[in-house]
């Protein structure tokens, strides 16, 4: 399902004392943070701040919000999540949110009939991301998320399409 604001990360800790956060992100890397202006508290977009800053820092990114200028205000931040507008990234061909794959149908590409499963999770690997796949039958299948397998994403419509690798699906 496309969704308008999507999770970008969570606030895990203060970063000095000027009120700086540290926000682990769920997206992508930490550099992919710095292209927002604007963040959100809320998953509908009614709560927006301005990003007056954002630098990578190892696995992190590091926040200068508006109007949190003390490391007391930062930390009554601490554990919360942050939204980004997906308007506001122009995601290259053939890439998708991994929110909005998770829930997602797997279909056969060939044969529309044949629903494998419901796409579960995704992991990053640095080959390829893998996806869990969770089938009819309560087992789950991982699923190489390369160019050969999948053939098609229809996030507007819950469903993506697959031509598994031989012997993937089959019973053992």
């Amino acid at each position: 399902m496309i969704k308008e604001y999507l999770e970008i990360g969570q606030i895990v800790n203060t970063h000095g004392i000027k009120g700086e956060v540290r926000l682990n992100p769920w997206c992508d890397t930490p550099e992919f943070v710095k292209k927002f202006k604007n963040l959100y508290f809320d998953d509908k977009g009614d709560k927006a701040v301005k990003v007056v800053s954002c630098r990578p820092h190892g696995n992190v990114a590091v926040l200068k919000l508006e109007g949190i200028d003390t490391v007391e205000s930062a930390q009554k931040l601490r554990n919360t999540v942050l939204y980004m507008k997906r308007s506001d990234v122009k995601l290259p061909e053939g890439k998708w949110f991994v929110s909005e794959l998770i829930g997602c149908k797997v279909i056969d590409a060939d044969d529309n009939s044949i629903c494998y499963g419901e796409l579960k999770d995704v992991e990053a690997y640095p080959a390829n991301d893998i996806w869990y796949v969770k089938t009819a039958d309560d087992k789950e299948v991982l699923v190489p998320a390369i160019k050969d397998v999948v053939i098609r994403c229809d996030v507007a419509d819950d469903k993506v399409y697959i031509r598994p690798l031989r012997g993937l699906f089959d019973e053992n």
